[in-house]
């Protein structure tokens, strides 16, 4: 590996191959420039460009937006690495909120934290803020999340999967405590919307393809984990758990007359079904965005396809500022400035704008499909990318994420909500001024690397290179600095050769070496 220079933790960073670090540094400079620091953890703004260049994968685009957006989002990511007593951890929100748990560590978005952070170099935040979940007195099943898969999906990248074995006991716990408290007699697991991270849904709740599917993911993380460690009977235990879940997300919460995951409706996890049917639910027989979660896991097969349809319809959840949570025609749908200022109703959520890529992403590199195509990712992900923005005082655009937003307007619902929520004003009681400013909820940077440029590592040690872009998009586009399996990856495309000076085509890059291209944008495998 070509070596560079020291990081903070004294981890030895390695350089960009192709690309200047310093021809992004205007985008860092205008954040700074822009932000009101309000809130300070370990890496201050004034820190922010040295630890950016030491740590994240360049990105260049003719789109300047959503190179922008990129770089905006390893910025607020970097704002939320968090120094504790015992080690590093990494927030949800900046401020303290009275919901959060130890150092203000909330477990809803670790698996989207972690699959976003699992592509910085200095790998020493991640791992500390992996242990810190199983530690004494973290709160690793407040809420719902995938934290198994999230792990597995690091070392995956790392290429070192010592981390997750060494946790494989704990994880094996975690999993058997979620059964105990969540596991219906139907085999399915119950949840709370409000547990989901999804307060005031339509579906209401039951059982629902968010956990469900995140158990199934956890599962097989660890049947895969366990094969590594030599643990036969914990594989197949593990394996089986995984097989029959899935067996039962697509036999009992796809309705096959309309072609959609949906929820059950249970008020409690003791409650009987005495007929399966989605017919007599009433206003609670919906189709939500959570339908596209089955997909982040690859548990669906082809003939579940037609779902996404709906992704890309104005009759299901398209719409100009990212898809809406719940169909846009169900009777239900409502974009509300009253009641609670965090609705799972119809609001766009980036929590879940990022688990609907993610599993269309999936979708898309394992089978051809006639429903949705990559030019629908890409057009969803310029969506995503441009609703990273709000409109100041004085009517400049400025890089931003927050929490729900309006999907017909672009404005932040609950940041309209909370600054005037108490005597015409911020809440303490709802986390004070400006809680959800640089909100770390969901993942972008990670959408661009595994999603448009399509670097996925894969369990057999090879790297897959597969660019969702559509064709004719874009002259170039250059992803570099990539670290996978201490190798540096370097992504590039140039269409007639005179940007790089590489050559033209797609070409993959090893520690600086061309190891594969084509003179297409097409799928590459390479051997690490």
């Amino acid at each position: 590996m070509s070596i560079g220079f020291s990081s903070y933790s004294g981890q030895i960073i390695a350089k960009p191959q192709i690309l200047k670090a310093a021809t992004f540094k205007h985008h860092i400079n205008s954040f700074n420039q822009n932000d009101e620091e309000i809130y300070k953890q370990h890496f201050t703004n004034k820190e922010s460009w040295r630890f950016l260049k030491e740590n994240i994968p360049f990105f260049e685009c003719p789109d300047k937006e959503l190179e922008k957006t990129y770089y905006f989002r390893w910025w607020t990511y970097r704002k939320h690495i968090k120094k504790t007593p015992e080690g590093f951890i990494v927030t949800e929100f900046l401020p303290d909120v009275p919901w959060a748990g130890k150092y203000n560590s909330i477990n809803a978005p670790a698996g989207h934290q972690i699959y976003e952070g699992r592509w910085l170099q200095d790998q020493t935040y991640l791992e500390e803020y992996i242990n810190f979940w199983f530690k004494e007195g973290s709160t690793i099943r407040e809420y719902s999340t995938w934290i198994a898969d999230a792990i597995y999906q690091f070392c995956l990248v790392k290429g070192d999967f010592s981390l997750a074995i060494k946790l494989l006991p704990k994880l094996k716990e975690n999993f058997i405590r979620w059964e105990n408290k969540n596991k219906h007699t139907s085999g399915l697991f119950w949840s709370n919307d409000d547990r989901d991270g999804m307060e005031v849904s339509v579906s209401g709740n039951g059982l629902r393809p968010t956990l469900n599917s995140y158990m199934y993911g956890d599962a097989l993380a660890i049947s895969k984990l366990a094969a590594l460690a030599g643990d036969l009977g914990l594989e197949i235990e593990f394996r089986e758990k995984a097989k029959e879940l899935r067996h039962l997300i697509l036999r009992k919460l796809w309705d096959p007359k309309v072609d959609f995951f949906k929820v059950i409706p249970l008020e409690s996890k003791d409650d009987n079904i005495n007929f399966w049917s989605f017919d007599d639910l009433h206003k609670h027989n919906v189709r939500e965005q959570i339908g596209f979660i089955p997909w982040y896991f690859n548990i669906p097969g082809s003939e579940y396809s037609i779902a996404w349809q709906l992704l890309v319809s104005t009759d299901g959840f398209y719409a100009p500022y990212g898809p809406t949570t719940t169909e846009r025609t169900h009777p239900e749908f409502q974009i509300s400035y009253d009641g609670h200022e965090c609705q799972w109703n119809g609001p766009s959520w980036p929590y879940a704008t990022s688990q609907t890529l993610t599993g269309l992403a999936n979708l898309l590199n394992n089978e051809p499909n006639p429903y949705i195509s990559n030019k629908h990712y890409f057009d969803l992900l310029k969506i995503y990318s441009n609703s990273h923005r709000r409109k100041n005082n004085t009517g400049e655009i400025l890089p931003w994420i927050d929490e729900n937003l309006n999907p017909f307007t672009g404005d932040w619902i609950s940041r309209t909500r909370l600054k005037s929520w108490h005597n015409n004003t911020w809440s303490l009681s709802k986390g004070g001024i400006e809680r959800g400013k640089d909100y770390n909820h969901s993942t972008f940077c990670d959408l661009i690397i595994s999603g448009l440029i399509g670097i996925r590592p894969q369990d057999d040690l090879t790297l897959i290179i597969n660019p969702l872009l559509p064709e004719n998009s874009w002259d170039y586009f250059c992803l570099d600095n990539i670290l996978v399996h201490n190798s540096i990856i370097t992504v590039l495309y140039d269409k007639n050769g005179d940007r790089y000076k590489r050559g033209t085509g797609l070409k993959v890059f090893v520690d600086g070496k061309e190891v594969a291209s084509s003179p297409i944008i097409e799928r590459l495998t390479v051997k690490l």
